[in-house]
């Protein structure tokens, strides 16, 4: 039950939000027991945002959500995961990207909890 949220300062094109989709896909598994089989994937683009007081460059923020506990590992591979992704797919640069990271002891699907 992961759910990746992005939001930057790019306009992201229907083919960038269907590779990043992918590719977020793929990262999640950094963590044991997720898979894109669950993951629920938001992608905000254009938004109005300044990084170090500054928006002359892309920026991005990516908030990444799941059910039970955050482990160090899985969380320091995922960023750098991320980080290559957004680079690759935007062109941003990792300097200017945040990850944030939320453990959810519980979290609701079609009427119940998991």
């Amino acid at each position: 039950m992961p759910y990746i949220n992005l939001k930057t300062t790019k306009k992201v094109s229907a083919e960038n939000a269907d590779n990043l989709k992918t590719a977020f896909g793929k990262a999640i598994e950094c963590f044991p027991g997720k898979t894109e089989a669950w993951l629920m994937v938001g992608i905000e683009d254009e938004v109005k945002m300044w990084f170090k007081g500054d928006n002359s460059q892309d920026t991005a923020i990516v908030d990444v959500d799941l059910l039970g506990s955050v482990s160090k590992d899985g969380s320091e591979v995922m960023t750098a995961e991320v980080c290559n992704i957004l680079e690759k797919e935007l062109g941003i640069s990792p300097s200017r990207v945040y990850v944030k990271y939320k453990g959810y002891a519980d979290w609701g699907w079609n009427k119940n909890n998991f």
